[in-house]
C-alpha cells in the first residue's frame, strides 16, 4: 500500500533545490504538506526512484525550483518500528482505534533523539498502544505534532498512516485549535493583542529563535492577561502558527519571558515584587508553559474532538497564588 503526497511550490521556495525544500517545508505554512518524518535522505531516495516528480517530471536532487510548480511525493506505507516498548504512566484524555491523545508532563521528551535514546514518550507509547506500529517514521511513530520538553499539555498521536495523513493535513490548513496558559514575567500592554511577525533561527545564537526579523516565516500569536500581579502575568494563548519555540519567543521578544524559560530570559526573579511568588517561580523546574486544550476533527468519523488537560500542580499552584495575589477568585 502507499499514499500520495501533493506539494504546491510556493513563491518563497524559488531558487532552492528541491531536496532542502520538501525536507525543510514548514507544515504550518504551505497550501499542502510534508508527514512529519520525512528526512532528506528519504527524499533523495525518492527522487532517485522516481517517486517524487515535479510537474510530472523526474528530476535530480539538485534540482531548482521556480515557485508555482506541483510536487507529488509516492510514499509506500512505513516498516514496523525497531523501538522497545518501555511501560510508564500516560493520562490518557481520549483512545480509540485512530488515535490516542495523553497530557505530557513537562520534562518528557515527545521522541528519541540526541541524547534521549530511551524514556521518550514514544516509548511509553509503544509499551501501551499494540496497533501504533511505524507510521510517521520509526523514530518518531505516529507522531503529528510536538511539545518542548518543559512544557506540559495535550498531545495527539496516530495510529495508522490514514490518520496520520489527515491530522497532519488539519494541522498543515490551520484547521486544529491550539490554547495554552503561559506565565510570563511584567504585564504586557495592552492586555489583549495579536503578534503576527517574521520569524526565524536567531542570527547568532543557532539554537535559538528570533521574531526580530525584516523577513522571514509568519508567526502568529494571540493572547489576552486573565490575572496580573507583583511582576508576573497569567496568559491564554491561541496560536495562528505552530513555529518552534513560538510562544516562548514571540513574550521573549516584547520583554515578557516565559517563567522559569532558561533559554529566553525567564529567570529574572528579582523582577517579581512578591515573596511568595518569587519562591513559587523558582521552584519550577520547568518553564511555565501548558498546552491546555487542542481541538481537532476527528480523521475518520468527522466529529470534532476537543481534548483538554488540566494545569499540573506547580502550575495550578502559582495560578492560586497569583489569583489571592492579584484579589481574584482562583
Amino acid at each position: 500500500m502507499s499514499s500520495t503526497v501533493t506539494l504546491v511550490v510556493p513563491p518563497r521556495a524559488a531558487g532552492q533545490r528541491v531536496d532542502l525544500f520538501v525536507s525543510t517545508v514548514d507544515d504550518e505554512e504551505d497550501v499542502a504538506f510534508v508527514p512529519p518524518g520525512i528526512s532528506r535522505s528519504l527524499i533523495q531516495k525518492l527522487i532517485a526512484t522516481g517517486e517524487l516528480t515535479v510537474d510530472g517530471h523526474v528530476v535530480r536532487a539538485s534540482h531548482r525550483l521556480c515557485g508555482g510548480e506541483t510536487i507529488v511525493m509516492t510514499l509506500s506505507d512505513p516498516t514496523p518500528t525497531q523501538l522497545v516498548g518501555e511501560p510508564m504512566e500516560l493520562d490518557v484524555l481520549y483512545e480509540d482505534d485512530q488515535l490516542i491523545a495523553v497530557a505530557k508532563p513537562a520534562g518528557l521528551v515527545v521522541h528519541p533523539g540526541a541524547g534521549h535514546d530511551t524514556g521518550t514518550l514514544v516509548h511509553g507509547l509503544l509499551a501501551h498502544c499494540d496497533d501504533l506500529g511505524g507510521i510517521g517514521g520509526e523514530l518518531r511513530p505516529g507522531i503529528v505534532h510536538r511539545l518542548d520538553r518543559e512544557t506540559s499539555g495535550v498531545i495527539v498521536v496516530a495510529k495508522t498512516s490514514r490518520a496520520h495523513l489527515e491530522i497532519a493535513r488539519q494541522f498543515a490548513e490551520r484547521e486544529v485549535g491550539k490554547a495554552y496558559v503561559a506565565f510570563v514575567l511584567g504585564e504586557p500592554s495592552p492586555k489583549r493583542a495579536i503578534i503576527d511577525t517574521f520569524y526565524g533561527r536567531h542570527p547568532k545564537h543557532r539554537t535559538r529563535f528570533t521574531s526580530r526579523l525584516t523577513t522571514g516565516k509568519r508567526a502568529v500569536t494571540s493572547y489576552q492577561v486573565v490575572a496580573a500581579a507583583a511582576g508576573i502575568s497569567e496568559l491564554q494563548i491561541a496560536l495562528g502558527t505552530g513555529r518552534t519555540h513560538q510562544i516562548r519567543v514571540h513574550m521573549a521578544d516584547r520583554g515578557h519571558p516565559v517563567l522559569a524559560d532558561r533559554e529566553y530570559g525567564g529567570r529574572q526573579l528579582d523582577r517579581i515584587k512578591d515573596g511568595g511568588l518569587r519562591e513559587l517561580v523558582a521552584k519550577l523546574g520547568r518553564q511555565a508553559l501548558h498546552a491546555a486544550r487542542l481541538e481537532l476533527n476527528h480523521p475518520i468519523s468527522g466529529d470534532r474532538l476537543i481534548l483538554e488537560a488540566p494545569l499540573p500542580v506547580e502550575l495550578e499552584n502559582l495560578h492560586q497564588a497569583l489569583c489571592t495575589c492579584a484579589g481574584l477568585d482562583g
